[in-house]
């Protein structure tokens, strides 16, 4: 099954990405959406996206250690990482997506996950395979709160930046 989330822009800080519907944390397929869209935050203000990170994480804050991860994969110039997951973004146009913002996830038959858990993929447009988002859903409020992501990993470099393009 595919689900499709578009915005006509990001959010910048907690309070945008608050006032967006998915941030009831209703659908895995929101929250997913809103991890792609709160990683694209870190190149501006680290510190913001963390926070963003927190709230879609529940009661599970990131540790120091999730937070280098993620300063390390942002490291050397790859700001790019996290928008090559919307639709029309490629290292020809520097991972720059189309307007308006849009992410299409997946679920695979050969990724089961358990009882409470739900597990999307996204394509990125510098990888050759999708990359994963698990999620966990918390029964007494229904919500479904980022569990992992596997959205940092190396993609290719934009061409101006590939001495082979």
């Amino acid at each position: 099954m595919e689900y499709t989330i578009t915005w006509n822009s990001l959010p910048k800080n907690l309070d945008e990405m608050k006032a967006l519907p998915q941030a009831d944390l209703k659908s895995p397929e929101g929250t997913a959406a809103l991890t792609v869209a709160v990683l694209c935050v870190y190149p501006e203000n680290a510190e913001e996206c963390y926070r963003m990170l927190d709230f879609l994480r529940g009661p599970r804050p990131l540790s120091n250690m999730e937070k280098q991860f993620i300063r390390d994969r942002f490291m050397d110039g790859k700001n790019y990482l996290a928008r090559s997951y919307f639709k029309g973004a490629t290292p020809k146009n520097e991972y720059k997506p189309d307007a308006p913002f849009t992410l299409v996830f997946s679920d695979s038959a050969a990724q089961i996950a358990e009882e409470g858990y739900k597990i999307l993929n996204v394509k990125s447009g510098g990888a050759d395979s999708p990359r994963s988002i698990t999620l966990r859903n918390k029964p007494s409020t229904g919500e479904w709160f980022l569990w992992e992501q596997m959205l940092l990993a190396g993609i290719r470099i934009p061409e101006s930046q590939d001495a082979w393009a």
